[in-house]
């Protein structure tokens, strides 16, 4: 019978593939550095695409691991990042019964180009597509392959939030072990490989920028600039080792960080649309949810995805929440050297919260010139540092999801 576990939650194991670094150690200090990773996207030089600019991941291969070997990108891309957030966790040195360990992946539409890149072959010979192609067009051979590798047998899923898919997933494993399903929690955000229907798609509802900066790519994602013009494509897979306190303890794991927190509310709209309300309502259930006053929370990793609305609202819904000019709490958004990472954002950013914790600096608000509020103290050019004892990460998505989590330094 599964009770309530009241005792904290760690993360005890983080994992990165991305534009900027191959591992969490070289996102850690590409990000301290300030390096974008926003170029030319390779494969589309001679496409009609309005937009042909984004963070990819540079030189991927894929060999290492036979499950996977034949799987499609997306698949590969997890996969890396789980191994390294699995040996960070010493789960393989110092186990838990498999039946107490869960996976939650965030991501939706997650095949679109890995399909795209077969239509072709298949209207000429549909005799030939693959047999596997019935699982792999499924979002759910992620918990497949990653559960037979990592002999997973616990409770596993995929959660689907648009932009807040990788918060969402975060909040669900949270939920896991905090019932008592589970003991330890994987959380995976899979990598957007966007097909050009993707792409065109995003940029004819006016989601995507680089109009002025088409030909600038490293200015073109600019969260919370006067001269922002909508989000840049970007591309990492991240996962998350959640862990009970007593678990934790038990196999004598010294964690990253504590996850205090978490809330997901809608707005009640099925727009791409931002909404203010919703967003207060939702910072501060999860500063209540913390058991923390505002004040104490001195780093805010905002959604600040380069849009002019979304921005603008974020701000409104910060100076809601936290006051107009707070000088204790600075800000920036981690899209503006990285792009959008879509479904796994919530990941990738909870990441890039807890490298900046753990090595005590603020990395760069890229390409903020001239911010749209004097009312927030964002960071500037160059990484500050700072010791963060509290912090927020916010994920906002299309259909009104809305999500925030708290993490504690530790």
């Amino acid at each position: 019978m599964n009770t309530f576990v009241n005792e904290p939650i760690y993360c005890v194991g983080t994992g990165i593939i991305s534009s900027i670094g191959a591992n969490v150690q070289e996102f850690s200090n590409a990000l301290k550095n300030g390096v974008s990773g926003i170029s030319w996207l390779k494969g589309y030089e001679n496409s009609e695409l309005p937009m042909r600019i984004g963070a990819q991941i540079p030189d991927f291969s894929f060999t290492n691991i036979k499950v996977a070997r034949r799987s499609p990108f997306t698949i590969q891309t997890s996969v890396i990042a789980v191994v390294e957030a699995w040996h960070q966790a010493r789960l393989s040195e110092n186990q838990v019964e498999p039946e107490r360990i869960g996976l939650v992946i965030a991501g939706q539409n997650t095949t679109q180009n890995y399909q795209y890149a077969l239509h072709a072959k298949f209207i000429e010979h549909p005799e030939y597509l693959s047999p596997r192609y019935a699982l792999q067009f499924l979002e759910t051979d992620q918990v497949g392959v990653i559960s037979e590798i990592f002999n997973i047998q616990g409770e596993g899923f995929v959660v689907g939030g648009a932009s807040a898919s990788g918060n969402v997933a975060i909040i669900k494993a949270q939920q896991l072990i905090q019932a008592g399903i589970v003991d330890v929690c994987l959380v995976v955000g899979v990598v957007a490989d966007l097909s050009p229907m993707d792409i065109q798609g995003f940029y004819n509802i006016g989601a995507m920028g680089a109009r002025e900066f088409k030909h600038q790519p490293e200015k073109a994602s600019r969260p919370f600039d006067d001269k922002h013009e909508g989000f840049i494509y970007g591309q990492a897979s991240g996962c998350l080792v959640l862990e009970s306190a007593s678990s934790m303890e038990r196999r004598k794991i010294t964690p990253n960080a504590e996850l205090l927190g978490g809330s997901l509310c809608l707005a009640g709209n099925s727009t791409s649309e931002p909404n203010l309300a919703a967003e207060v309502k939702v910072m501060k259930t999860a500063i209540k949810q913390s058991h923390i006053s505002s004040d104490r929370i001195d780093y805010l990793n905002a959604h600040g995805s380069s849009s002019p609305l979304g921005d603008q609202v974020e701000v409104e819904a910060i100076i809601s929440v936290f006051g107009g000019n707070n000088k204790n709490l600075l800000i920036n958004s981690t899209k503006g050297l990285i792009g959008h990472c879509l479904y796994s954002a919530g990941v990738v950013e909870a990441i890039a919260t807890i490298v900046q914790m753990q090595n005590n600096f603020i990395h760069p608000n890229k390409n903020l010139e001239n911010p749209i509020s004097d009312s927030c103290q964002f960071s500037g050019g160059v990484s500050i540092d700072k010791k963060i004892t509290y912090a927020m990460s916010n994920s906002f998505g299309f259909g009104g999801i809305n999500t925030s989590i708290i993490l504690k330094s530790f």
